[in-house]
């Protein structure tokens, strides 16, 4: 087979950008040892490693030269109250020169969601996607010299904080063990208890905090500091349980009926009803399947995504013969379903569905190595070329 070079191959986190952000440590050892279960901060002589994620520079003429609606861009400070009606005008935009300003006297410059708006972030967010097989997010902090934006807190969901430019003096309290996603942090609930940990991040750094782990941050030094944080939005085990104990009830009758007339009354005898409560439970035990429900969140998941459909517009012209090398495209999420009549490729918005003869060759044209359609074994040529172009559009394949 003829080997190819795919065009889109030139990502600097290349084909593992978890250990791109996490280096010298290796991915499958944070997997395995330090993901849920402590923080870790990587300090490295390398102010440079992160340049062509985003600038300050570019974060100027993004708020300079785009019409930013509420919720796309926000501003904090630790040190007074900030509402979004100091920058929000009344039609839902952001004023820039309150920005501006309020950013001169000291408040931090947050852009929600960035990712949605630049393609490097995306592409960044679509590779770490597939490491962890949920949404990751980007939010930007551009903050002011000797400024801080947040007061302590934790956050609900684990992030992963890559410093851009400048740098921040960070300070780790007590942890809140996996905090839950509806487990806001209340200053009254949540003692933060004392300092265990302090460090400044500088330039090319990066600091993974576990969800709960209490934290604040200031700029240090005289530059504005300028940080991603990145947002790992995982699925629990109890929300696959949940989903697993409803396919169970769609199987069992008795979970299905009412709680007994009166439940909610002073008088009502519990008791009656434990006998029936344990049956249930048993049959919760014997009849959980782990399958059903793993593949509804996987598929969930995949089509959620967006097509990353790059150089499909600008490609459209060139025809896709059988002589085209074509390569999966990295990171591009899929998984195969079979009825009595049809394959199923599910990806990135939605599932496409062709006839059942062309499985085989669409298996092995999943496989990931590169390969032209004449590589594929098919007896109806022209439905399999319509299906890879099909794929093509789709993103799940590009042009090696």
């Amino acid at each position: 087979m003829t080997a190819y070079t795919s065009i889109s191959r030139t990502d600097p986190w290349g084909d593992d950008p978890l250990g791109w952000i996490i280096d010298p440590q290796g991915s499958a050892d944070f997997l395995a040892n330090t993901y849920e279960q402590a923080p870790l901060v990587v300090q490295r002589d390398e102010p440079g490693r992160f340049a062509e994620l985003l600038s300050i520079a570019a974060i100027d003429r993004l708020i300079a030269g785009t019409d930013l609606k509420e919720g796309q861009i926000d501003l904090a400070n630790a040190a007074r109250n900030v509402t979004r009606e100091d920058y929000i005008d009344g039609g839902g935009y952001a004023d820039r020169g309150a920005i501006a300003r309020l950013y001169r006297d000291g408040a931090t410059i947050i852009l929600q969601q960035l990712h949605a708006l630049d393609p490097v972030l995306s592409r960044f967010c679509v590779a770490m996607e597939h490491v962890f097989s949920c949404m990751v997010q980007t939010n930007i902090y551009l903050t002011p010299p000797s400024n801080q934006g947040f007061r302590t807190h934790y956050d609900n969901h684990d992030v992963f904080v890559i410093q851009l430019a400048g740098q921040k003096e960070w300070r780790f309290y007590n942890t809140f063990d996996l905090a839950y996603r509806g487990e806001g942090f209340n200053s009254q609930v949540h003692p933060t208890g004392e300092v265990t940990r302090s460090f400044t991040l500088k330039a090319g750094d990066v600091a993974y905090l576990p969800r709960g782990l209490m934290h604040d941050a200031r700029t240090s030094g005289d530059e504005p500091s300028l940080h991603i944080t990145m947002g790992i939005m995982v699925k629990t085990w109890a929300e696959l349980m949940l989903e697993a104990v409803s396919e169970v009830a769609l199987r069992e009758p008795l979970m299905r009926r009412s709680l007994p007339p009166g439940y909610a009354r002073a008088d009502f005898d519990r008791d009656s009803v434990r006998p029936l409560f344990a049956q249930m439970a048993a049959s919760i035990g014997a009849g959980l399947k782990l399958d059903p429900a793993m593949d509804l969140f996987a598929d969930t998941f995949i089509r959620s995504r967006g097509a990353d459909t790059r150089g499909a517009i600008l490609e459209a012209g060139r025809p896709l013969t059988e002589q085209t090398g074509l390569v999966r495209r990295r990171f591009a999420p899929w998984r195969i379903e079979i009825d009595e009549a049809h394959v199923r490729i599910v990806t990135a918005g939605g599932s496409r569905a062709f006839a059942l003869a062309l499985e085989p060759a669409l298996r092995q044209a999943l496989e990931g190595s590169a390969f032209m359609p004449s590589d594929l074994a098919a007896e109806d040529r022209a439905g399999l070329l319509a299906a890879l172009a099909d794929l093509l559009a789709y993103g799940v394949f590009e042009r090696a």
